[in-house]
């Protein structure tokens, strides 16, 4: 994959965590307190600001992005209770906390391979 390809499949994962996480929003309104869920907020604001970098040609937001999907990652791999959506048959849920960990663990994948490339290029 040619480093520009991979820019462009990075790119497209960054916006879709983005509307991922906007469409995460309502879903935990109603199942988390507060606190809990205006750090989801921040987070998705973290997120756009830094879908907003990758649009505007930011070398820096790749970088940016790979600490997200990091401490993305890091904070909800380990609840328990995402695992328990699908037990208890809260189905949208369990799609997307499923596809955000495949979001974050593809984007763990190609950002590293992106930067390699980039600097290889150059």
């Amino acid at each position: 994959m040619q480093v520009a390809q991979l820019r462009h499949a990075i790119d497209l994962l960054v916006y879709l965590s983005v509307a991922l996480g906007l469409a995460l929003l309502p879903q935990l309104h109603a199942l988390v307190p507060a606190w809990l869920f205006y750090s989801v907020l921040a987070g998705c604001f973290a997120y756009l600001l830094v879908a907003i970098g990758v649009a505007t040609d930011h070398e820096l937001a790749y970088p940016l992005e790979f600490v997200l999907s990091i401490l993305t990652l890091t904070v909800s791999l380990p609840q328990p209770e995402h695992y328990s959506f699908a037990s208890e048959g809260m189905w949208l849920a369990t799609f997307t906390f499923a596809m955000g960990s495949v979001l974050q663990a593809a984007l763990l994948i190609l950002i590293p391979i992106y930067l390699i490339k980039r600097k290889a290029a150059s």
